[in-house]
C-alpha cells in the first residue's frame, strides 16, 4: 500500500481512524508523548489539532488507510526559520499492531524521505525511545545516531527512559528510489 499525503480536511476526516492507531500503540507501550490510558477522544482531538499545520504547510502526514482502519502513520515538520529550512523533523511514526512485520513502517519512512527530499530538505532528524523496535529501524535504514539523551522522555506507564537522537543526510537518492522509478508493487 501506497502512504497517502493528508489534506486538512482529509486529516479531519481520517482523526477517528488515527485516533484508533495512536490508541492502540501507546497502549502497546510507545508513549509518543503519551500516557495511557489514552482515551479515544483525547487522541481523536490531538489529531484534529494538526489540521491549521498542515494547512499552512508547517506539517505533513501521510497515512496508510484500509477501509475501517488505519494502518499505519508518519508525520514531517518542517521549520519555518529562514536558517533552517533545509531541515525537518520525523515524528510520530507508528504502525497497527496487526499490521507490523510487513515492512510498512520503512515503506512509510522511505516515502516520507523521498517526499522531503522532493520539498528541498536535505537533512532529517528524529528522536526514538533508546533499544525501542523503533531504533533499530532506523539504524538498519541508514540513519546516523547523534547521541543518547538520558531520561529525556517518559513510557506511558510514566517511567523515565534515554531518547536516541537521529539524523539522516538527504543529499544522494538511488534512481531506484525516485519516485517515478518505484513499483506499486513495492510499498504493497
Amino acid at each position: 500500500m501506497i502512504p497517502q499525503r493528508l489534506t486538512a480536511a482529509e486529516l479531519l476526516d481520517s482523526a477517528g481512524l488515527l485516533a484508533e492507531l495512536l490508541a492502540d500503540v501507546v497502549a502497546g507501550g510507545a508513549s509518543l508523548g503519551f500516557l495511557v490510558p489514552l482515551a479515544h477522544g483525547e487522541a481523536a482531538a490531538w489529531w484534529r489539532g494538526l489540521a491549521p499545520a498542515v494547512t499552512e504547510g508547517g506539517l505533513a502526514v501521510w497515512a496508510v488507510l484500509d477501509g475501517d482502519r488505519c494502518l499505519g502513520t508518519v508525520s514531517l515538520a518542517f521549520t519555518d526559520k529562514p536558517n533552517g529550512r533545509h531541515r525537518a523533523e520525523v515524528a510520530k511514526l507508528m504502525v497497527h499492531p496487526a499490521a507490523r512485520g510487513r515492512g510498512l513502517a520503512r515503506t512509510l519512512l522511505t516515502h516520507l524521505e523521498d517526499a522531503a527530499f522532493d520539498a528541498g530538505v536535505r537533512l532529517l532528524v528524529l528522536d526514538t525511545e533508546t533499544d525501542s523496535p523503533a531504533e533499530i529501524l532506523y539504524r538498519t535504514a541508514g540513519w546516523t545516531r547523534a547521541g543518547v539523551i538520558p531520561d529525556y522522555a517518559t513510557d506511558p506507564t510514566g517511567t523515565p527512559h534515554p531518547t536516541t537522537l537521529f539524523y539522516r543526510r538527504l543529499e544522494a537518492r538511488d534512481p531506484v528510489r525516485t519516485p517515478q522509478y518505484r513499483s506499486a508493487a513495492r510499498y504493497s
